[in-house]
């Protein structure tokens, strides 16, 4: 029971540090539309609020029946599970979540940034922070000082190592393993 009661207190906190789009008040959000065209606008509406409240908070998978964008209370709204099964269809589709349970699609990791996105933004970060020809470690990537505030800093170790895969495919990095997967090493060229 304790558990339960501090996980809706930490699902208020977090809800109240986001702030929601205007387009979130307005009921018709809640219900798929018919029309193609439409429904084409509110696929993109609800791929951006996903993925920006995903990304703000740090949250790096979707759990698909506690995620708590499908309702709105203050307009008494919220999307059927037909809906959300639709929707995250759809935003997985393009390209900002996978499956973590292909079969029972009820986890879905939420990609902030794709993989080639990623990539190229480390190594932007990589050539105006002085990393060419020098070497760091994951854990410097995922956590170091250096990154605060860049699209990678937090991200899916998993996600961060696909992008690091795509750079040395590259030739613009080499990865050299470690005593432990945070300790594995990357040098820029």
């Amino acid at each position: 029971m304790q558990c339960k009661e501090s996980r809706r207190s930490f699902m208020s906190v977090t809800m109240q540090s986001f702030d929601y789009p205007e387009y979130y008040s307005f009921p018709p959000f809640f219900t798929i539309q018919p029309v193609l065209e439409t429904r084409e606008k509110q696929m993109a509406l609800w791929r951006e609020l996903i993925l920006s409240y995903h990304t703000i908070l740090k949250i790096k998978t979707l759990v698909v029946h506690e995620c708590p964008l499908w309702i709105n209370n203050k307009i008494g709204r919220q999307l059927s599970t037909e809906d959300i099964a639709f929707l995250m269809d759809d935003f997985c589709l393009s390209g900002h979540g996978e499956w973590q349970d292909e079969a029972t699609k009820t986890r879905c990791r939420i990609l902030w940034r794709k993989p080639e996105q990623l990539a190229s933004d480390i190594y932007d970060w990589a050539e105006a922070k002085g990393f060419i020809g020098s070497v760091c470690t994951v854990y410097e990537l995922h956590s170091g000082e250096d990154v605060n505030g860049m699209s990678f800093h937090g991200a899916d170790e998993e996600l961060l190592r696909r992008a690091l895969n795509i750079l040395q495919s590259q030739g613009k990095c080499t990865i050299f393993k470690g005593e432990t997967s945070s300790e594995d090493g990357i040098k820029f060229f």
